[in-house]
């Protein structure tokens, strides 16, 4: 097939670059030049593991292409995907300008019929908003090409989008039109092979799936996080308690992970989003929802609050050893990162720190250009030097198993903060270490 992706962003990068893989043409637009000569040149705008090797074995093979030109992109793909950003407004709802003026370009510039897809993460009501800009473009036209429109929203995990993509635990088409859900089916067939993933369904119970299920996860989150902080206040070890509800094939163990707070691009957009939405268009106060988002922004502050309730409030003269600064593993995204509400409460309070990311430093160091209390380290062990303890934020891999002795060494104190209970704590404080992690 031949298919035109709107947004070289993590979605439409991922989403091109995957649907190359088993062999169909397709053509990415953007409007950032810079981007494009970046990608054209093999360059990726993002850290996903394996996705630049992907990207240039399919632009090599002629089947992934890069382009800024809005006419040649609207008259190349069948299907066109939308898949721009679509970023919080002031008041929590989600900002549809990008993807109002991508279905404008199409309406403008096509010839022949189009299934355009909503891949972003877009409110209930966005196919027909996307419907009515291209129609009205075509009426300004004086034509009527038939197009269909239809809401199939990813469910991809950064650091592991790939083979969220390649091998999908389900795909959902909200279409209304039969030869537009046809078109989605032969698209996605190369990728179930073995049994029939794709549920289709009407467009907006679709496009309100896709916050539903953003929704729950960070639920079980906020859930988990409330109760490790009750957990440590009683003296309960909130690794236990997981195992023990976790083995209730009701409840099971995924996002079940006590921690200092999610962040990243989805979850916290996407649940002011949805509370929003709820407010505005239906007239409807989402409590759990609330309750959710506001026990996530005093999480994020627990690591803060233990290293105060620790060191004293004024840390001036103090120094900390930063392990992680993006949302999580595997990705060097640090939107709404615990990592920032550590660095503004140990700023605040006077301390200096030294930070380590294996991928997301250069996103740090642009967030904060003119910083100088925060610095850099090579690696892991460079970030200890001279610290007075250490502050775990993420859970990278080649944190998990590090050596203990030379952490006591470099430390001016044997003290772990460990935001993601990435260690036992009997091992941990047997070996002299005074260990604070979140409900153990």
């Amino acid at each position: 097939m031949k298919i035109t992706v709107i947004g070289t962003g993590y979605v439409g990068l991922v989403s091109a670059a995957c649907l190359a893989e088993v062999g169909n043409d397709v053509l990415c637009l953007d409007m950032d030049p810079v981007k494009i000569k970046l990608l054209e040149d093999g360059g990726l705008p993002i850290f996903e593991p394996g996705l630049q090797d992907m990207v240039r074995r399919n632009v090599t093979a002629g089947r992934l292409h890069f382009t800024t030109d809005l006419e040649k992109a609207a008259h190349f793909g069948t299907i066109m995907f939308i898949a721009v950003g679509t970023p919080p407004d002031e008041d929590g709802s989600a900002d549809m300008q990008y993807v109002i003026a991508a279905a404008r370009n199409i309406g403008k510039y096509m010839t022949d019929y189009k299934v355009v897809v909503d891949k972003s993460t877009v409110p209930v009501g966005t196919a027909d908003a996307v419907k009515a800009a291209i129609a009205e473009e075509l009426a300004l036209r004086g034509v009527d090409t038939p197009f269909s429109v239809v809401s199939n929203p990813e469910f991809l995990k950064e650091g592991a989008a790939i083979d969220d993509f390649m091998r999908p635990g389900r795909i959902v088409i909200g279409s209304d039109d039969e030869q537009a859900t046809l078109n989605m089916r032969a698209l996605y067939a190369p990728f179930q092979r073995h049994h029939d993933r794709l549920i289709v369904m009407d467009v907006r119970s679709a496009e309100l799936t896709k916050y539903a299920a953003n929704a729950m996860l960070a639920t079980r989150i906020s859930f988990m996080n409330e109760l490790a902080n009750l957990a440590e206040k009683l003296g309960a070890d909130i690794e236990q308690v997981r195992k023990g509800i976790g083995s209730d094939p009701r409840i099971g163990y995924d996002f079940l992970y006590a921690g200092a707070g999610y962040g990243g691009s989805c979850f916290p957009k996407d649940v002011k989003a949805l509370i929003k939405t709820a407010a505005t268009d239906a007239g409807m106060e989402m409590r759990v929802l609330s309750a959710v988002e506001a026990a996530n922004n005093a999480q994020k502050h627990v690591l803060g609050s233990k290293i105060k309730a620790r060191f004293g409030k004024d840390l001036t003269g103090k120094h900390f050893a930063l392990w992680g600064l993006a949302f999580k593993a595997n990705t060097d995204d640090i939107r709404e990162a615990t990592s920032h509400a550590v660095i503004h409460d140990l700023l605040a309070a006077g301390a200096t720190l030294t930070a380590y990311d294996p991928v997301a430093m250069h996103e740090a160091q642009r967030c904060y250009p003119n910083e100088p209390r925060l610095t850099y380290a090579d690696n892991q062990t460079a970030a200890l030097q001279g610290a007075d303890a250490l502050v775990i934020v993420t859970e990278w891999k080649e944190f998990k198993s590090p050596d203990f002795p030379t952490i006591k060494a470099a430390l001016k104190s044997p003290v772990i903060f460990d935001g993601r209970n990435l260690y036992e704590p009997k091992l941990v404080r047997g070996m002299g270490f005074e260990y604070l992690a979140i409900g153990r």
